[in-house]
């Protein structure tokens, strides 16, 4: 019997109880539910939040802590200072340790080339970001500074552009957000996983991106594949471009694309050099690959492959055997190893906290809107800061009526704290103005001073009134960011390392599974199933096995390297090796076709061939008396176990199919026993797999053509009486000595 669930079923959790004298810890009950939801859920938006995912501006919050870092350190201007410091300052906003802070440099740097533009100026050994194993050396022995770019995150930084907010401990303030006056977040890669979530955006050239922003600045309803034709990455290679693919990376932010290395050929050494190799990958994860192909001996074309890689970059060494085919061989070598790799594609972007996975025109819409809220913000506060000016001005006006006057104030003014009232109440201005008058120094003094300052006051009227209209008119912000955008693309844009092929203009090598050939005995029974049976095997046992109510339909010897044809009643045809098919026994049933070929269902095979070197002709004879030469080179393909479509006619019920290796003379009967003897050299091929064929035999209505059969099938007497000089015909009806002939045969 079934134990009665009960509070004591519930689980337990174990928390220390501070109310509790004198024990350690106290036990109290609690939902699995809730101690998820108290104790995962603020870890897992930690992560999202504050660690993998970049906001809009192109960074995590690692990568922006230490640019600030070296931001405040002078070091946009300033000499390169050792890393080791860099990272030490930096874990005064980052307490994840050092050497997480100076992963997040490396990455960062000019010297391990993982961006299109870095923004750390290094110097000494980073490593690269296309090698697994060359290590980068210690912060200590490394130096760094900003690079020139980060100009423009830092532009607007002192203007009020962004939001600051504390850092871990309270003791100082930190950007939010950087106020780039690009669009980094589609122009850096990054990557990132957090919990159940991750993101991956790949880089894109700057000069693009800029075009782009401004062309949906000026149109929203741009085509981005019109400027932004494809992402650029910064170890080259080829792009192989499908449109359909990339439009949808563009619209839903999701995708992958492939990505291929570069190579040149030096016919003198016979070598092939790969010196651009896809993003997603490794020299060292190519190597390791074509060295376990090589042992496999799936490649044999290769004497030696190479690391040289120096100070002038990559460079792969591939020695070829003689006569080898270099184009072949690569074409090879992509299919089966990282030289060719498919780069995936996740846009997911924090955007006001919240990860939202975007297409490249909603990233630019979110960009641009985040931006002129940041332009607004620097004007606003420039603004802010004029008028305060102003203020100030004009109250140096107030003094310039009356300067001595003023000194007289001062000096008759007995204590300090009564000087700056007495100026307020004597001249009518404020506390401000006062202030400001009450500072200057005793050399300024003088009138030459004072109508300089105050001739500042016209200039600062119309400053002011210009950035009053700036704020009230969106366009005049729209102008400002596309002014920015063509001065960072003036200044900062590269021609792009990647290369684009389109897809339609690549020719890939298909797999080609190598099987040893030996001799083996095929058989397929009318119900469909099929079996290989060795040599050996078939001497041990020659009684075949079938169901119940099934038979042998055909049966040939051949070995385990040839490709065999299977034409279907649905007008379809597979073609599979005979190799792909285990070895069976003559006691067994053998595989059943529809399911090893998976096929549709209720689809079955008529008919099986060997394709050879594909020459002969396949004929296809139907009810009303048509009959089809297809040649057998119609249905050769480039892959094998391929399903092909319109094999044959679908507009007559099908009777026969026969190969054809070399035309012979065959026998067409009726179901009223009417025999038309034809010879197939008489049938014209055609080129079409789906034509109807052409008119053999002339059949009454309500009759059709019921079999076919070769003369050594069906011993005629009398050939003469059933051939005939015109076709169509309708042939004559079979004498008793051929009909009994035909049944003392088929007994």
């Amino acid at each position: 019997m079934a134990k009665k669930k009960t509070n004591e079923d519930k689980p337990i959790r174990h928390v220390a109880d501070p109310n509790v004298m004198g024990l350690r810890g106290a036990t109290v009950r609690q939902p699995i539910t809730e101690t998820l939801d108290a104790n995962y859920m603020p870890y897992a938006m930690s992560v999202i939040v504050s660690r993998a995912i970049p906001e809009i501006d192109g960074f995590k919050p690692a990568h922006r802590k230490l640019l600030y870092t070296m931001y405040k350190m002078g070091l946009l201007t300033g000499s390169r200072t050792k890393s080791a410091n860099i990272v030490g300052q930096t874990m005064r906003l980052n307490p994840h340790g050092d050497a997480a802070i100076y992963d997040t440099m490396v990455r960062l740097s000019k010297g391990h080339e993982a961006l299109l533009h870095p923004f750390v100026d290094s110097k000494g050994n980073f490593g690269k970001v296309y090698s697994r194993d060359m290590a980068y050396a210690a912060s200590r022995y490394t130096e760094a500074k900003l690079s020139p770019i980060c100009a423009e995150l830092f532009r607007d930084l002192d203007n009020d552009a962004v939001d600051f907010v504390e850092n871990y401990d309270n003791t100082m303030l930190e950007p939010a957000l950087l106020p780039t006056t690009f669009p980094n977040v589609l122009v850096s890669a990054n990557q990132g996983i957090a919990v159940g979530m991750a993101s991956q955006i790949c880089g894109f050239n700057l000069g693009e991106v800029c075009d782009t922003a401004i062309a949906l600045l000026k149109n929203p309803s741009h085509d981005i594949t019109q400027t932004l034709i494809a992402p650029d990455f910064p170890t080259g290679g080829e792009l192989i471009c499908d449109m359909d693919a990339l439009r949808e990376i563009y619209r839903t932010g999701r995708g992958g694309l492939k990505v291929r290395a570069r190579y040149r050929y030096d016919k003198a050494e016979n070598v092939i050099e790969v010196y651009e190799i896809p993003y997603s990958t490794s020299i060292e994860a190519i190597l390791d690959k074509v060295a376990e192909l090589v042992k496999a001996g799936k490649v044999k074309e290769i004497n030696d492959m190479r690391d040289e890689s120096d100070l002038s970059g990559l460079k792969l060494a591939i020695e070829l055997k003689r006569g080898v085919d270099p184009d072949k061989l690569m074409a090879k070598l992509f299919r089966l190893t990282p030289l060719q790799d498919t780069v995936s594609c996740n846009f997911n972007i924090l955007i006001a906290g919240s990860p939202r996975v975007m297409g490249v025109g909603e990233i630019l819409d979110e960009w641009t809107a985040w931006r002129v809220e940041c332009v607004k913000r620097r004007v606003f506060h420039v603004l802010g800061k004029k008028k305060d000016k102003l203020h100030l001005l004009k109250g140096l006006q107030r003094i310039l009526l009356d300067i001595d006057r003023a000194i007289a104030i001062i000096r008759e003014t007995e204590e300090e704290a009564e000087v700056i009232p007495n100026l307020m109440i004597g001249f009518g201005i404020d506390q401000v103005q006062a202030e400001y008058v009450a500072e200057i120094k005793l050399r300024n003094i003088n009138k030459e001073y004072i109508l300089k300052r105050t001739a500042e006051t016209a200039a600062l009227e119309d400053e002011i009134a210009d950035l009053e209209d700036i704020l009230s008119k969106p366009q005049r912000i729209r102008r400002i960011i596309i002014d920015e955008l063509t001065d960072v693309r003036k200044k900062y844009a590269v021609p792009r390392r990647t290369a684009v092929v389109f897809s339609h203009e690549v020719e890939e090598e298909e797999e080609e599974e190598v099987i040893e050939a030996s001799p083996v005995t095929i058989f397929l029974s009318r119900e469909g199933y099929f079996k290989k049976i060795s040599p050996q095997s078939l001497r041990m046992s020659g009684e075949q096995k079938y169901k119940e109510g099934d038979s042998l339909r055909q049966t040939f010897e051949t070995d385990t390297a040839a490709e065999v044809i299977f034409f279907t009643d649905r007008q379809q045809c597979y073609k599979a090796r005979v190799g792909d098919f285990s070895d069976a026994k003559a006691s067994v049933l053998g595989d059943y076709l529809p399911a090893k070929l998976s096929m549709d269902e209720g689809e079955n095979v008529v008919y099986m061939c060997l394709s050879g070197d594909y020459s002969g002709h396949v004929l296809f004879f139907f009810a009303d008396g048509k009959v089809a030469k297809v040649p057998l080179q119609s249905y050769a393909t480039a892959s094998n176990r391929r399903r092909l479509t319109g094999a044959y006619s679908d507009k007559g019920e099908l009777v026969d199919i026969r190969f054809l290796a070399a035309d012979e003379e065959l026998a067409l009967i009726t179901d009223e026993q009417r025999c038309l003897l034809v010879h197939t050299a008489t049938l014209t091929p055609k080129t079409t797999r789906t034509t109807q064929g052409v008119k053999v035999m002339t059949i009454k209505p309500k009759h059709r053509l019921e079999r076919v059969a070769t003369l050594q099938e069906l011993p005629i007497a009398n050939l003469g009486r059933y051939r005939t000089r015109t076709l169509p015909a309708a042939g004559a009806l079979l004498r008793g000595e051929d009909l009994g002939q035909q049944q003392m045969t088929l007994l």
